[in-house]
């Protein structure tokens, strides 16, 4: 239970400074950020595997799922957001396309 308390606290500060580093950043920099945080969610589906590989507790093994989810639907959303950022970039064929 110890443990739990812990990463809830280590979440809850890392969720507190995350959140007035981001509001402080400039809309320019929005698209590196964001595959920053693509990242960070890649080694949090790695930390939740290593996670469910170990012996753990039902709760543990809940918050782990609650993480793994969140994480992955970050990772593919914004690899979807990021494509289509990046097709706003190429250039339009000459002649007949729309």
């Amino acid at each position: 239970m110890t443990n739990l308390l812990l990463m809830a606290g280590v979440f809850l500060f890392s969720f507190i400074v995350g959140y007035f580093l981001i509001s402080r950043i400039p809309t320019l920099l929005h698209t590196p950020l964001m595959s920053m945080t693509n990242a960070i969610s890649a080694v949090t589906i790695l930390g939740v595997l290593i996670l469910f590989s170990v012996a753990s507790t039902r709760t543990e093994q809940i918050i782990g799922s609650v993480a793994f989810v969140m994480a992955a639907f970050n990772l593919v959303g914004g690899f979807a957001i990021t494509d289509r950022m990046l097709r706003l970039f190429k250039k339009k064929e000459a002649g007949g396309g729309k």
